[in-house]
């Protein structure tokens, strides 16, 4: 980078460990700052709790219109509507 490209920094206090940091933003009262240690582990932890914690999907129980076999589709089947099994909703696409 050159010099002119920089990112100002500006002094910061770490919200988790009290560590005195730089951060590239205006730090505003009230919100957390993270020095760097701290925000990585904080993404990391972040990323694999959102993942984990997605909520099921709701399943519906639905007659294939196809080959008439029940099934459950992630959908709320719309009377008149046709919906498909899985392995018949595959076929279809092939």
């Amino acid at each position: 980078m050159t010099e002119s490209m920089e990112r100002e920094m500006h002094d910061a206090v770490c919200s988790e460990c009290g560590a005195d940091c730089q951060v590239p933003f205006v730090p505003t009262e009230g919100k957390p700052i993270r020095c760097k240690d701290c925000f990585m582990k904080w993404k990391s932890e972040n990323r694999s709790n959102n993942f984990n914690s997605r909520p099921q999907r709701e399943m519906h129980d639905a007659v294939c219109s196809e080959c008439g076999a029940e099934c459950q589709v992630p959908f709320k089947p719309t009377e008149g509507k046709p919906v498909m099994c899985r392995d018949c909703f595959r076929k279809s696409r092939e």
